[in-house]
């Protein structure tokens, strides 16, 4: 008799760095926050690069992510993303595809 031999094998998703960036001007601090933040009100935060850019780069597994901007603690879009979904506050949130 033969018997089947399981084999446990992790099915840890490999994580992306995924560089952000943002251009904002004149904001003295700028964050990201979103569904990989549990929506915290802290967020990422974004180092100011040249002129009015802010960035940093985000460590996610693949997969689709709901985010915002805080720009000195207020909620923002960002404007460049295209993909945006509806939120229950009637506005949209971006989202962030990692793949």
């Amino acid at each position: 008799m033969v018997v089947p031999v399981r084999v446990k094998t992790s099915e840890k998703k490999s994580v992306r760095k995924i560089p952000f960036a943002i251009t904002i001007e004149n904001a003295r601090e700028v964050a990201i926050t979103g569904e990989f933040t549990a929506w915290s009100r802290t967020g990422i935060k974004l180092s100011r690069g040249d002129r009015s850019e802010w960035q940093t780069v985000l460590e996610l597994p693949p997969g689709e992510y709901q985010y915002r901007i805080l720009v000195d603690g207020n909620w923002s879009d960002h404007p460049e993303e295209a993909k945006r979904v509806p939120n229950s506050f009637g506005g949209t949130n971006c989202l962030l595809v990692v793949a």
